[in-house]
């Protein structure tokens, strides 16, 4: 099932996502819901990031190519850190480049989203606490990043966390083929199956020391391949069996 998240006539609804049709939701979809046969086609309607979560947990450095990369030895536990859900955008809309940064760069990842309200989950359970996965692109002003020393700053800005566009529900996340397309151009591809740590490990590890709420968003980390993008560029990333997911880097200036 393909779960997404549209705007129609100003209302925001959730619906099933079938080839071009979007079936309407009635009920939550992290809760007990019923599936309309109240129809919209995409052209209808306007597609937002496919949840509203109440923090986004990343992990750096997940694949082995990505910290061969970065010349970092690869990691004993997940290194994390946090988004603010004041990043979050959705599919087709704008990645504003930072007026205090001069490198934002792209991270390709695959997201989690989670089901329920959990804390202290064992691997074996985490299955059942998993609503799907989507596409992630976990935005950084490289930068500030290298500037800081931490990572705060440089991935916090509003606009740094698009996800989307479906949330698939019924996959298996441990082999799936991901890319990132600059311009139509491949400059990241991988597959999930080059993880470090699996979805059950991070879901496991991260709910040991924060709780979990509906719709929390966790990114499981980029593959080799990042890189700068520019204003007026067009930056998608595409994972097997979910979708693509596309932005458009815009100016400050043009914004305000």
């Amino acid at each position: 099932m393909k779960l997404v998240r549209f705007q129609k006539d100003g209302k925001i609804s959730y619906g099933v996502l079938e080839e071009n049709n979007i079936k309407v939701i009635n009920g939550d979809i992290f809760d007990k819901f019923t599936v309309t046969d109240n129809v919209y086609t995409l052209n209808e309607v306007t597609l937002k990031a496919p949840c509203n979560p109440s923090k986004i947990v990343c992990v750096g450095l997940n694949y082995r190519d990505h910290a061969e990369e970065m010349k970092d030895k690869i990691p004993e536990e997940p290194v994390l850190f946090i988004k603010p859900s004041t990043a979050v955008i959705g599919p087709k809309e704008s990645i504003i480049y930072p007026k205090m940064s001069n490198q934002v760069d792209y991270e390709a990842e695959l997201a989690v989203i989670i089901k329920d309200k959990i804390k202290d989950i064992e691997e074996d359970h985490v299955k059942e606490h998993i609503l799907g996965y989507t596409c992630f692109n976990d935005v950084t002003a490289r930068d500030l990043q290298k500037k800081d020393g931490q990572w705060t700053r440089a991935k916090s800005f509003d606009t740094f966390a698009p996800f989307g566009p479906t949330i698939v529900t019924d996959i298996d996340p441990s082999n799936l083929n991901i890319q990132l397309l600059l311009n139509d151009q491949i400059k990241q591809n991988s597959n999930t199956n080059q993880l470090i740590f699996s979805v059950e490990k991070l879901v496991s590890f991260i709910s040991k020391i924060m709780t979990l709420n509906p719709g929390d968003v966790i990114a499981t980390g980029t593959p080799s391949g990042v890189g700068p993008m520019n204003v007026g560029d067009k930056v998608a990333v595409t994972i097997e069996k979910i979708g693509i997911l596309e932005n458009y880097v815009r100016n400050y200036a043009s914004m305000h």
